[in-house]
């Protein structure tokens, strides 16, 4: 699953390319889209929302489309060998213009509706993390809503808050000095204030990089979080974890994808379990020493009868 730096760069990617510009192209490799023509039409911008990308048309015309887990747009110049996306029976959609080309490959939702109707694929969202209707009171209420919730799936839940994917996920609640498991509710109050600001510095800090970064963001661009300097403390005090000083060669993320090598703060290997809404099971990372709460092969996470939503 796409995190929300992810779909910002690519709706970046795809306005620089089609904002502006009218279609000499258009190609729907979908059955129920097969007939559509937007050719002679100008593009009016491609707009990221979570992880929802709006491309919208001439006419009041939108093409609502979502990554999921495999789903990828390319952008080609005009004459370029179409490389990296996939083969060409993955090719759901194709917008050409006079001097580029943006294919969609394995698209699992694509959509095409009015402009005035947008709502009804994107208006269930939270406040967006990269978006202009950014609310971090909003997104905080939204979170403790249900303070029996695990962490993580109260995260991953973007009715709550939109943008944050699995990645940030781990991340985040290394940071917070909290298991995925904890109850969202349990999480000291010091610390769920933070929380939405933490989770805005990492996006913005990351939608423009080439590489995703969060070793090093916390510790170049703090959001007055309180230093703590023992282990021990950190695991036990309520206030916000220290970010672990970036040396030269430290990885990108402190645990996502990191089992079993050594936390970058306490040394203890990394462990990961799945974690997941009775949907879908996610790979989920976390440091056993610094972070608390339940997790597996400890208390047993609470059964949930929510379920995620994109």
């Amino acid at each position: 699953m796409p995190e929300g730096d992810t779909v910002w760069q690519t709706a970046k990617r795809l306005h620089t390319a089609l904002a502006g510009k009218v279609l000499t192209r258009s190609d729907f490799r979908v059955p129920k889209y097969a007939t559509v023509d937007l050719t002679g039409r100008t593009v009016l911008d491609v707009t990221p929302r979570g992880k929802h990308l709006l491309t919208r048309v001439e006419g009041g015309l939108t093409l609502h489309s979502h990554l999921r887990m495999d789903g990828t747009w390319r952008v080609y110049a005009n004459g370029q060998r179409w490389s990296g996306g996939g083969p060409a029976h993955q090719i759901r959609v194709i917008l050409g213009t006079a001097d580029r080309t943006a294919v969609g490959y394995r698209l699992p939702v694509l959509e095409l509706l009015r402009t005035t109707d947008e709502d009804r694929a994107v208006g269930h969202l939270g406040p967006d993390l990269l978006g202009p209707d950014w609310n971090p009171e909003l997104a905080l209420a939204n979170l403790l809503a249900d303070p029996a919730r695990p962490l993580g799936e109260a995260l991953l839940d973007q009715r709550n808050l939109a943008g944050i994917g699995n990645i940030y996920k781990s991340e985040l609640c290394f940071l917070l000095g909290a298991t995925p498991w904890l109850p969202i509710g349990a999480l000291p109050a010091d610390r769920a204030a933070k929380l939405p600001a933490i989770a805005k510095l990492l996006l913005e800090a990351n939608r423009d990089r080439p590489i995703r970064n969060t070793t090093n963001t916390l510790t170049t661009n703090s959001p007055n979080q309180t230093r703590t300097t023992s282990p021990s403390t950190t695991a036990a005090g309520s206030t916000l974890p220290s970010a672990p000083t970036p040396r030269p060669h430290t990885p990108d993320l402190f645990v996502y994808g990191r089992t079993p090598r050594p936390c970058l703060r306490c040394g203890t290997p990394i462990r990961t379990a799945d974690q997941g809404d009775g949907s879908r099971e996610r790979p989920t990372y976390w440091c056993p020493t610094c972070q608390v709460g339940p997790a597996p092969g400890t208390t047993p996470p609470r059964k949930t009868q929510h379920r995620t939503t994109n």
